[in-house]
């Protein structure tokens, strides 16, 4: 039997939205089990007053900082000395980061340096440093459906260059000599380059990703498992 991760959550507050916190719980239940969880902010300050009930439903710490500076977080500060406390002195194996300020981004890379696995958490208005510090970022906002990208996103995908190469250069390292590769594979290439996530782009699944662009070939093979060839192969 597999050992089951641990995992410390931490929340800037002033950064995240009370109201996702049930998908944070619910993807990080995926890796195992949150042992800490802790939210940072100044709980006197209104604007995070959403987060006070779900700290309780949530079983989550708040932990308290005062803006004892005007223009300066006490509150950024006060995760980031904890992260790295925990870093060395628990045994965790997932370091969750929930919020959309780049400040965290030297964080996040020191943490996946120390062979931690980041999961990081945000609105799309998360910079992109951050985002790609980390082993996983997923967005709190809710993504344009499938549907709608069909209909009216295609072109984009198309011309998102840095995505497309990026599935391309999975589906070259994995390909057999006719330009198949197994979607499974592919997911883990990209998986340890980026913090590549296909729910990002409004697509539950990689394999739904993939028709979306119509720049591949996908079929399924004994099992139901995909296998994916680049048209500019056929």
């Amino acid at each position: 039997m597999d050992e089951i991760q641990k995992i410390a959550l931490f929340i800037d507050a002033d950064n995240a939205p009370a109201n996702k916190i049930d998908t944070v719980l619910s993807e990080l239940a995926k890796y195992g089990v949150v042992n800490i969880r802790r939210a940072y902010g100044n709980w006197k300050n209104p604007t995070i007053k959403p987060w006070e009930d779900t700290l309780l439903e949530s079983a989550i710490q708040p932990i308290q900082q005062f803006d004892l500076t005007k223009g300066k977080n006490a509150s950024d500060i006060a995760l980031v000395i904890d992260v790295m406390d925990i870093l060395y002195t628990k045994n965790v194996d997932v370091i969750c980061l929930v919020s959309s300020d780049c400040d965290f981004t030297p964080l996040a890379t020191r943490a996946v340096q120390e062979g931690k696995v980041v999961i990081g958490f945000g609105e799309r208005k998360a910079p992109m440093p951050f985002v790609n510090a980390c082993s996983k970022f997923l967005y709190l906002d809710e993504p344009e459906s499938s549907e709608k990208v069909k209909k009216s996103g295609t072109k984009s995908l198309k011309g998102d260059a840095k995505l497309i190469n990026l599935l391309r250069q999975a589906i070259e390292a994995n390909e057999d000599d006719k330009g198949w590769a197994a979607l499974g594979p592919i997911g883990s290439h990209i998986s340890n380059q980026t913090s590549f996530d296909s729910r990002n782009y409004g697509f539950k699944k990689l394999s739904d990703l993939f028709k979306a662009i119509d720049l591949f070939e996908l079929k399924k093979t004994t099992g139901n498992q995909y296998r994916v060839r680049d048209k500019r192969k056929t």
